[in-house]
Order: C-alpha cells, then structure tokens, then sequence
C-alpha cells in the first residue's frame, strides 16, 4: 500500500528528533514509539492502514536512525520526558501514544509521569518492576536481556553484522519472518549503522535496572489514564499475568487483547489487525 510520509526534524531541547508523519494533519493524532532493533520504519504498514482516518506519526527515538542528541542512557524516564517535549512541541491533543518493545516501556514511563496523554497502547513488551519482569528475567531464552547490558561487548561483537544479529531475532520471534521485508531490514541496520547508535539501542537493555526502580516507585499508585496492552499470540507469555501485573501497579481503567497468528513484530506481520485494536480502543 502505497502512503503520502511527511519526514521533519523537530526541535526538542538539545536533540532533534526524526519524526514521520501521515494522513490529516487536523485529524486525531496517534504517536508510535519503536523498539529495539527498528526504527520509525516499523510503524510505516500500520500507519499506512490509518492515514485514511487519523494523524499518524512516529519518531526515530533518540540516537537511533536520524534522531541526534546527547547519549540518555537508555533510561526509559528520561525518553519519556523526550517524547512529551515532542508532544508538546507539535501540540498533540487528545493523543493515543503507542509504544512496542522498548517504546512500550517509554509509553509506560509517560503514562506515570503525564497526566495530559488521553490514552496509552502497550505492545509487546514487559514492563521493568512490573509483573511478570521477575518471571521474564529468569527465562533462559531472553538471554540477551543479559548480553546487551554488559559494557561494550555488544556492540564490539555486533558491529559491522548488524544485518546477521538482528536477523536472528526477526526469525525467532515472529510467526511468518518474511513480513519484515528486505527493504525494512536494510532501513534497520542503517539506523544502527553507528557506534552512537548501536550504544543507544543497547543502553535500552543497560537502563533496566533504573527503570525498574523508578516502576517501583510509583508502583500502587492508581492511574486513570486508560491502557490497552497488546500481545502477539504466537510470542507467547501468559496474557492474564501482565493484566494483573499492571493492575497491581495501579492502571485502573485497563483493556488486553491477543493479535491472532503473529509474534512480537505485530505491528508489521499484520498491520491491519494492529489497526484496528487501537482505533476500536481510542475510540470507545
């Protein structure tokens, strides 16, 4: 499907952030946060599929693809202030933020600290200090969990083959890895193509600890901010087990779905259907 991108840098502070956007600027807007190892590229089926209907945007996170600025240090609190400087500098009201991966973990992190964001999507992700994260950190297949928050390692073992080890994972954790096409793949190791950017994708992994901390702390506390968490069927994990987890942590007003047939890369192995959860929760 062919889609009209309208690509700006915005001025946020000391970063300038790589934003991508489509359909009526006057329409309702939606902001989509990546995760790791993507870019803004991994929003572009599903914001295609809602151009005809909204104001889709997404953004290169700080330090990833054409996103430039100070290092964060992957600390999901202070990419939460980033985004909400952005939201505020392109004055999106009655904004739907979704977030997959490590954007979830930001979206989680804005949905703690802003009151002003109407509603929130969660894809994909667990939620460092949120349950299931103790369950999830003992699993032996998410190893890399371990591997990307040692010092320097990853990136001394990963440079130059990007394209290789962010292919293993489309592979493992997808349902039909061909829907993450060639073109994608190759947007994605470019916007790792640094030493700069491999180190911001994997300060993701490395600021766990300190997001989980700052989790904690707000842990409890009631949020009336509605949720919608979106989990791939094919990625497995218990789906009533993070519903509890964050209505123990305080989310109130909270809706859960599975996307039928795909796995963790939802949001390209079936955009429509991504689409139309998120449409049918921001407008209920």
């Amino acid at each position: 499907m062919s889609i009209a991108l309208r690509h700006s840098d915005v001025a946020v502070g000391e970063y300038s952030l790589h934003v991508v956007e489509a359909g009526d600027p006057r329409g309702r807007p939606y902001l989509f946060l990546h995760g790791w190892p993507q870019s803004w590229r991994a929003w572009k089926a599903v914001m295609a599929v809602a151009a005809p209907h909204a104001r889709a945007l997404a953004v290169d996170l700080p330090g990833v693809g054409e996103s430039t600025g100070p290092a964060t240090g992957g600390s999901k609190h202070r990419l939460a202030a980033i985004v909400h400087d952005l939201i505020s500098a392109l004055d999106l009201d009655d904004l739907t933020l979704v977030g997959h991966d490590a954007g979830g973990m930001i979206a989680y992190a804005c949905l703690r600290r802003y009151a002003d964001i109407a509603r929130v999507v969660i894809m994909n992700t667990v939620i460092p200090g949120v349950a299931p994260w103790a369950e999830v950190l003992r699993n032996p297949y998410i190893w890399h969990f371990g591997l990307h928050a040692i010092p320097d390692l990853p990136e001394t073992l990963v440079r130059d083959r990007q394209a290789e080890y962010f292919d293993y994972f489309y592979s493992a954790l997808s349902v039909d890895p061909a829907k993450i096409t060639p073109e994608a793949r190759a947007t994605y190791v470019g916007a790792y193509g640094t030493d700069s950017a491999l180190t911001a994708g994997f300060d993701f992994y490395r600021a766990f600890a300190e997001d989980a901390q700052d989790n904690a702390a707000s842990s409890g506390v009631p949020v009336d901010t509605p949720v919608l968490y979106l989990r791939g069927e094919g990625e497995g994990g218990d789906l009533a087990a993070y519903a509890s987890g964050f209505r123990d942590a305080g989310v109130k007003d909270l809706t859960t779905a599975l996307i039928p047939g795909v796995g963790h890369f939802a949001q390209e192995e079936s955009p429509t259907a991504v689409w139309r959860l998120i449409s049918d929760f921001s407008r209920r």
